[in-house]
C-alpha cells in the first residue's frame, strides 16, 4: 500500500486522534491524582491537626502508584500489569485495616485470600518475565 494513499492517511489520522485522546485522559488522571494528594495533605494538616494515620499513608501510597503508572505509560506507551495489581493489593490492605471491625470473619478471610491471589499473580508475572523475556523489555 502506498504511504500517501487515502486509506493510509486516514489510518494515520485515526492513530494520531486516539493518541491525542489517550494523552488528554492521562493528563486528566494525573491532574486528578495530584489534586487528591493535595486534598489528603490538607486533610492531614487541617482536619487531623498534623496527626498522620496509617490509612492516610496507605492512601498516599496508592496515589503515588497511580502517578508512577501514568509516568510509565507516558514514557513507554504501555501499561505494565503489575502496577494495577500493586494498587489493588494496597487498596485491599487499606480496606482490611480500616473496616476490619465491621467485617465478619469470612469477610476478612476473603480479603486476605484475595490479597494472596494478587500477590501470586505478581510473582507469576515476574517469573514469566525472567523465564520468557521479550525484546529485552519489562513486558508484564
Amino acid at each position: 500500500m502506498d504511504d500517501n494513499s487515502p486509506l493510509r492517511r486516514a489510518e494515520l489520522r485515526t492513530h494520531l486522534t486516539l493518541h491525542f485522546i489517550e494523552r488528554i485522559g492521562l493528563m486528566f488522571i494525573l491532574f486528578g491524582t495530584v489534586l487528591a494528594i493535595y486534598q489528603e495533605i490538607y486533610h492531614i494538616l487541617v482536619d487531623n491537626h498534623g496527626q498522620i494515620r496509617l490509612h492516610d499513608l496507605l492512601l498516599m501510597f496508592i496515589y503515588l502508584e497511580v502517578i508512577a503508572m501514568v509516568g510509565v505509560y507516558f514514557k513507554e506507551h504501555r501499561l505494565p500489569v503489575r502496577f494495577p495489581l500493586y494498587i489493588a493489593i494496597v487498596a485491599l490492605a487499606r480496606y482490611l485495616i480500616l473496616d476490619s471491625k465491621e467485617m465478619g470473619e469470612w469477610g476478612m478471610i476473603a480479603v486476605g485470600v484475595t490479597i494472596l491471589i494478587l500477590t501470586a499473580a505478581v510473582l507469576m508475572l515476574k517469573y514469566g518475565r525472567v523465564k520468557f523475556p521479550q525484546d529485552g523489555r519489562d513486558n508484564d
